[in-house]
């Protein structure tokens, strides 16, 4: 690697050459304040926050995309550039609703810390601001204009990291915003509430909608029975809400803290991510056999199946009939669960957490309703339930390891590292190749389709029949890999999706970091690396070795596919187009 010298507050460091300013500074041990910049998605220099000086400079610089040079002297803390950032903050806050007491991003809003820690004045600029409307027309997410700083960040998000751009900047001058094209409702656009604009705003312009309150009427309502099942993600990632460091297995204080909440039952998904398995392997080798609809696509994240039902209409023929875990728990409950314990399905609330804010469009989805009600009712966020937890004054880190209730309590190290991409493809190849093989495999770990890259592909002999295998996360990337095998330039015989890069435990609905956080750490293979450490750790590690899930066959669904399986487990989905 090439390497430069340069000066940064009067020391001397060697950085790499093809460095910026702002990244130099991080070699050097100083955080420069942004507001606009995440690294690889959004270098625009529009905040104005990272401005530093540069001897031999005309006037101050954006360090966020200027390059340094040999013999570079910097400077980030003169009295000039502190002065400049804090007037940019003042002018910023100018236009800026200032409901701080009442916005969800209370205390975790970057503009909030900067403006406390440079001493702004709240109204130091007076004049005109323009009133806007919020936009609460989708079931996941707000978008409230009045908070926007248009820092563009969810813009970028949108189009450069999902390659969707539903929304972007409309008009010039004062009267600029962020909105969609001819000022549409959300609801009325191709947005698939991937939530990737949620975690990229640094204020509170743009939240998911809050279902807690139901949740908690719900639990009050002593006609309700009500139960709630946390997503395999959850336990990788909650802690941070917390103060627990990122890559932190919480799983047992989770369990005890929701269990403290009052739910009648408390429940672990990794059951129904094993359940996916057994119906999706079967799915697939059925289609394998019977020169079915290949390559089966799976279908356990909404926002990939909304972005596959708007921009690949004609490959949902190709996505596995599977509902999600989430919806496999709720229809199991409502169908299996109330018939043996007694129970009508109305007065059962079912609850699921998710890291996923487009979960709360699925729940509402045609085909999710068993037991003729909805199979979930509620979904919440790793955001919404923190919330809940921290509401009812319940001390997280005090709280003693519990497991998860009974008679849902066995999932596989299969069904946990769901969570991660490529994990629910590693989980269907665990099954499948010992169901085509007919006996144990001798190494459970399917290495190449593991880790953070953007597309995945491993070819498998399993006897006589070579499967090939893809895997991507973040739509963008599956826009590459469903492209190329629409045109014929890539075979395929299985994929798996996921809309959030990174998978799960890089959802929309996960905690919030800041962008000094999410620049300079790998998240993603910070979360990820729990749920492989965790399955690592498990004597069950395989799907269809699960006995609660053998249990649910024998004693209601009689076998992987039947009709009544695919009359509780499956659904269907639709063209929308654009």
């Amino acid at each position: 690697m090439d390497m430069v010298n340069v000066k940064i507050n009067g020391r001397e460091y060697s950085v790499p050459a093809d460095s910026t300013v702002l990244e130099a500074a991080r070699y050097a041990g100083v955080d420069i304040p942004t507001l606009c910049y995440l690294k690889d998605i959004n270098e625009i220099g529009a905040c104005r926050l990272c401005l530093v000086e540069v001897t031999g400079a005309r006037g101050l610089v954006t360090s966020c995309v200027y390059p340094v040079n040999e013999g570079m002297e910097i400077f980030t803390n003169t009295p000039k550039v502190l002065a400049a950032r804090k007037t940019n903050l003042e002018l910023v806050l100018s236009n800026h609703e200032k409901k701080c007491l009442s916005c969800v991003r209370s205390t975790s809003c970057e503009l909030q810390k900067l403006a406390n820690e440079y001493g702004c004045e709240e109204g130091h600029f007076h004049g005109a601001s323009i009133e806007y409307e919020k936009d609460e027309s989708t079931p996941f997410l707000v978008r409230d204009n009045n908070k926007c700083i248009l820092c563009r960040r969810c813009v970028a998000a949108c189009k450069n990291m999902q390659g969707i751009g539903v929304i972007g900047t409309n008009d010039r001058g004062f009267d600029t915003h962020i909105g969609t094209a001819f000022e549409k409702k959300l609801a009325e656009t191709s947005c698939i509430g991937c939530g990737q604009c949620i975690v990229a705003c640094p204020v509170g312009a743009l939240y998911e909608k809050d279902d807690t309150q139901k949740v908690l009427d719900a639990i009050a309502d002593p006609k309700k029975h009500v139960a709630i099942c946390t997503a395999p993600s959850i336990r990788a990632t909650i802690g941070e809400c917390f103060g627990y460091e990122p890559g932190t297995d919480v799983e047992g204080k989770m369990v005890a803290a929701v269990k403290r909440l009052g739910f009648d039952g408390v429940y672990d998904m990794n059951l129904t991510a094993d359940l996916t398995i057994m119906e999706e392997a079967t799915e697939f080798l059925e289609r394998v056999k019977e020169g079915g609809k290949l390559p089966l696509i799976t279908s356990c994240s909404p926002g990939w199946i909304k972005y596959c039902e708007h921009y690949f209409p004609d490959m949902t023929e190709n996505l596995s009939s599977c509902k999600s875990p989430q919806q496999m728990f709720g229809a199991m409950y409502k169908t299996y669960y109330a018939e043996k314990m007694g129970i009508d399905p109305k007065d059962i609330f079912f609850v699921s957490c998710i890291p996923c804010t487009a979960k709360k469009f699925e729940v509402g989805r045609d085909g999710q309703s068993a037991a003729g009600v909805p199979d979930v009712d509620v979904a919440i966020t790793t955001r919404e339930l923190a919330r809940m937890i921290e509401k009812a004054g319940i001390n997280f880190k005090a709280l003693p390891d519990e497991k998860f209730d009974q008679p849902f309590d066995i999932g596989s190290g299969a069904g946990a590292i769901f969570g991660a991409t490529g994990g629910v493809m590693e989980a269907a190849l665990r099954t499948a190749a010992e169901v085509i093989l007919g006996k144990p495999l001798e190494k459970l770990e399917f290495d190449d389709v593991r880790g953070t890259a953007p597309i995945k592909r491993a070819t498998y002999k399993l006897g006589d029949l070579e499967i090939k295998v893809a895997v991507a996360s973040g739509t963008k990337n599956a826009k590459e890999l469903l492209t190329k095998v629409q045109n014929g330039e890539e075979k395929v015989d299985f994929i798996e999706i996921m809309a959030c890069p990174g998978g799960c435990v890089n959802g929309g609905g996960q905690p919030l970091q800041p962008a000094s956080v999410r620049n300079t750490v790998d998240l993603r293979a910070l979360r990820a690396k729990v749920l492989y450490t965790a399955d690592s750790k498990m004597d069950l590690r395989k799907s269809h070795e699960n006995s609660a899930v053998k249990k649910l066959y024998d004693e209601y669904l009689g076998k992987p596919g039947s009709h009544r399986a695919h009359e509780i487990l499956h659904t269907t989905y639709v063209k929308r187009g654009l």
